[in-house]
């Protein structure tokens, strides 16, 4: 299996402008393919787009420029707008799950620059690695590469920051789980809670929030194209790089933790794009990082050898007891504490949903047939069933 490795390295002045020169003939060559492919009726291939824009742009006095940096990332531009296409069009057709995928779009000077080196292009001598026509860079290797890398991209983001991100083929390693399976249930208030009691907490990201909404305020109020303005631009990149940092520090020690102590890892497979379109909740939620979260676990597990597993999104995690599968109906979010009619056991409610998932997703079910409540349940449980209430926390 492939992975990444991410280090960052800090160029010297001239290779910044090197960098800052190729980044720049990336997107032109780009933006150009693009332009191309929107004025034809059918989509030229890719060999004759690199013909077009790098070839031929070359012996043009308006872009003589390109022969002055690497021919490879130019050629990796002009593929990868392929490969965008084609996930485009896979995506129209049905062909590709998840979430629909917008056609390819014009590349900008103010947004993250990339370009990508592949065999040829980059060499690794010692702790140094030599890219063509920009030099020697020296990245902070904080770990080693399992194995040659088959391409490097070159990175700089909204923030000024340079990174080297290699792609390695790695072995999966084989490592005794201390537990059989563990099923998590991801919230706001905690993170998440997990079926054998644990809970998991997520950083206040509430501080850098409010300075960035108060950035964002300023940046509205001044001149597009100024100075004060990129200079402020520049500050709202640097603090969202600060959350996302400390949000992925905090998601690859849990997930790492999480897929090393157990075989099976059960997650609910939950409806982030529809619950962001809630005006209330919508920051709150994109703070905490939950299919990124999910991303994590399924790679590690499938580096670890672990069996990943995700149950549906109408399962009726919250609504059933985890003791004796008596069906309650559903809650307010207000209530975490619910005492079971039929058991008289007290659950949390989110443990509760913790190893209600734990258990649809390793098949043991309760037989909801046999303990489902004869009458029908109400939506919400009334302040008169005191029996079912034990704790209301506010919201």
């Amino acid at each position: 299996m492939k992975a990444r490795y991410q280090f960052r390295f800090y160029p010297t002045d001239q290779q910044q402008q090197l960098l800052a020169q190729l980044f720049g003939c990336v997107r032109v060559v780009w933006n150009d393919a693009l332009a191309i492919c929107k004025d034809s009726e059918k989509l030229p291939s890719n060999n004759d787009l690199q013909k077009l824009v790098i070839t031929q742009a070359k012996k043009t006095d308006g872009r003589s420029w390109l022969s002055d940096v690497s021919n490879i990332p130019l050629q990796q531009s002009v593929a990868d707008l392929g490969v965008a296409y084609k996930n485009f069009f896979d995506s129209l057709k049905g062909k590709r799950k998840g979430k629909k995928v917008n056609s390819p779009k014009l590349k900008r000077k103010t947004s993250r620059q990339s370009a990508r080196f592949r065999i040829g292009g980059f060499s690794i001598k010692g702790d140094e690695v030599y890219l063509t026509k920009i030099g020697n860079v020296k990245p902070i290797w904080s770990r080693g590469l399992p194995s040659s890398p088959s391409s490097v991209t070159v990175i700089k983001d909204c923030a000024n920051r340079y990174f080297l991100s290699f792609v390695v083929e790695i072995q999966p390693i084989q490592i005794d789980a201390k537990n059989q399976s563990i099923g998590i249930d991801l919230g706001l208030k905690t993170f998440a809670v997990m079926s054998n009691g644990d809970k998991a907490i997520s950083p206040n990201y509430s501080i850098l929030d409010k300075r960035i909404r108060r950035k964002q305020r300023k940046l509205a109020r001044q001149q597009k194209d100024s100075k004060r303005r990129n200079k402020t631009r520049l500050q709202i990149a640097k603090l969202h790089n600060k959350i996302a940092d400390t949000r992925k520090d905090f998601l690859h020690k849990l997930s790492t933790q999480v897929v090393s102590d157990n075989q099976a890892i059960v997650l609910e497979d939950l409806n982030v794009s529809g619950m962001v379109k809630n005006c209330k909740l919508a920051r709150a939620i994109s703070l905490q990082g939950w299919r990124e979260f999910r991303v994590f676990c399924e790679a590690k597990s499938e580096k670890l050898n672990r069996d990943f597993r995700v149950i549906s999104r109408w399962e009726p995690t919250s609504q059933v007891c985890s003791c004796c599968g008596y069906r309650w109906g559903k809650v307010d979010l207000s209530i975490r504490s619910v005492l079971c009619l039929n058991c008289n056991t007290e659950h949390d409610r989110d443990q509760n949903a913790s190893k209600n998932i734990e258990m649809v997703g390793m098949g043991h079910r309760h037989d909801l047939k046999r303990t489902r409540s004869d009458c029908q349940t109400t939506p919400v449980a009334s302040c008169s069933e005191s029996s079912r209430i034990t704790d209301v926390l506010r919201r």
